[in-house]
């Protein structure tokens, strides 16, 4: 069964696009044909990676989301046979959430025999509580068939309040259920994150990066060992 992977969270700056593009690295490891989207009608982040042959899709007509717009990438979706990697801002978060939940669009996936899959994310430091606010706006909203995988990234600090760690917050023991599962990006100590930056701001995946020239040898191993730690992660998740 192919899989519709869709990015969405309501704070700006959390990750999003660095999960949509950790999605189509592995989903281009695994060969596997995959179509990848940006819909971020404000910061293209996802189409500037030239690997993904990305396709930017304007949903926005006079400033705002257009419902009509969101059809035409829904039978996009559907009638394509392969898998999609949705990468959503954050000016598309509640249109999109509203649209898939109200307008038929998770029928219409479940009747094409396709999966869709939510991949939202959980920061630390101060985007905490409005992350953790978006998704249980989502895992409340979402009907039971939509798959939800949570993305914990720990890049601004420890995702901890109060004292509690985040298995330890009412969030998550209200919603635990409703998770296909949690990938956790844990906090890089000062090479891993500056090398991860540079890769990050090149638009570069991580085969280009560790395969090129502009990194030096022991950048390129640290580059292989997050990449690892990452896919091993998801290869269990998804």
């Amino acid at each position: 069964m192919k899989t519709v992977h869709m990015t969405l969270q309501g704070k700006g700056g959390v990750g999003k696009s660095f999960v949509a593009s950790m999605l189509a690295q592995y989903h281009l490891e695994k060969g596997l044909d995959t179509v990848c989207i940006d819909a971020d009608p404000i910061n293209a982040t996802f189409s500037r990676y030239k690997a993904f042959q990305t396709r930017q899709f304007d949903l926005m007509e006079r400033n705002e989301v257009e419902m009509a717009k969101l059809d035409e990438l829904m039978e996009m979706m559907i009638s394509e046979d392969s898998h999609f990697i949705v990468d959503n801002g954050v000016a598309s978060f509640l249109p999109m959430s509203n649209y898939l939940v109200g307008f038929g669009a998770v029928e219409a996936l479940e009747q094409a025999e396709k999966r869709l899959m939510i991949h939202t994310v959980i920061t630390g430091d101060q985007g905490l509580l409005d992350t953790l606010e978006n998704f249980t706006k989502i895992a409340t909203q979402m009907p039971p068939q939509v798959q939800i995988m949570l993305w914990l990234n720990e890049h601004f600090g420890p995702i901890s309040f109060d004292g509690k760690t985040f298995e330890e917050m009412k969030a998550y023991k209200a919603h635990k259920d409703r998770l296909a599962g949690i990938i956790q990006i844990p906090q890089q100590q000062s090479l891993f994150s500056r090398n991860l930056r540079t890769m990050l701001d090149r638009f570069l995946t991580f085969d280009e990066a560790i395969t090129g020239t502009d990194f030096r040898l022991l950048e390129k191993q640290r580059l292989t060992m997050v990449r690892r730690d990452l896919f091993e992660k998801m290869a269990v998740a998804l």
